[in-house]
């Protein structure tokens, strides 16, 4: 996890997903040196950042992006219902 303080950020997750994340925490997460859901979350995320921060931006960070930047919120009906074709 971050060692900085933390900002505020949630994300949302499908019911069988959001199930599957508490179920992978409790069932190895102490194993696997997690802490907390949070802790892991954030080290998945970190990841799959890195990754495209190879494949997009020659392995470099980006500038960041103040908090409110970003549309609030979860998809839409129609975004869901386009995201699964």
């Amino acid at each position: 996890m971050s060692k900085s303080k933390p900002a505020s950020f949630t994300p949302y997750f499908a019911q069988d997903d959001a199930d599957q994340v508490r179920a992978a925490f409790l069932a190895a997460g102490q194993a696997e040196g997690y802490q907390s859901v949070t802790d892991l979350i954030e080290a998945a995320v970190m990841r799959e950042v890195k990754r495209l921060q190879r494949k997009h931006n020659n392995g470099r960070k980006w500038e960041p992006v103040a908090p409110g930047a970003l549309r609030p919120g979860r998809r839409t009906l129609e975004e869901e219902k386009n995201r699964a074709l």
